[in-house]
């Protein structure tokens, strides 16, 4: 493998491996094993493959979920619940993606980093006011 492949191949914690305690990192992560505890990856990427049976606070650059992860997500860029994801926490993220088929049950809070909350990222009522037939106001401002 040329070294620029081996560079951004991220690291990976296999289906038969088992972890309890606190994962740190510089790096991508690939979790395909069972991970108890908390996950800080805060400049990385953090999957969660489809053999993975996660409970923990996961802190990361970008999370993408395709097996179960049971403890909230913390992420600065992008949350991704692909098709087969089970989440069960609450997310605060800059931006989120679900997938057909990915179940999630928690709270989502779409806030930049360093926002002081929702109100100011624009969050409105999903439904059109009533005098105004017709007109669609989106859910989230982006």
């Amino acid at each position: 493998m040329p070294p620029a492949e081996a560079a951004s191949a991220p690291a990976t914690i296999g289906k038969s491996v088992q972890i309890r305690g606190e994962v740190k990192g510089s790096e991508d992560l690939l979790v395909d094993g069972v991970v108890e505890g908390t996950i800080t990856l805060s400049e990385s990427r953090l999957t969660v493959g489809p053999n993975a049976r996660v409970k923990a606070n996961v802190s990361a650059r970008d999370v993408v979920v395709v097996g179960s992860l049971d403890g909230d997500i913390l992420a600065s860029g992008r949350v991704e619940l692909r098709a087969g994801a089970n989440l069960v926490g609450d997310i605060r993220a800059a931006r989120l993606s679900i997938e057909e088929n990915a179940m999630f049950s928690g709270k989502v809070d779409l806030a930049q980093p360093g926002a002081q909350g929702v109100a100011e990222r624009g969050v409105v009522n999903a439904q059109a006011p009533a005098n105004t037939p017709g007109k669609t106001t989106p859910m989230f401002n982006a």
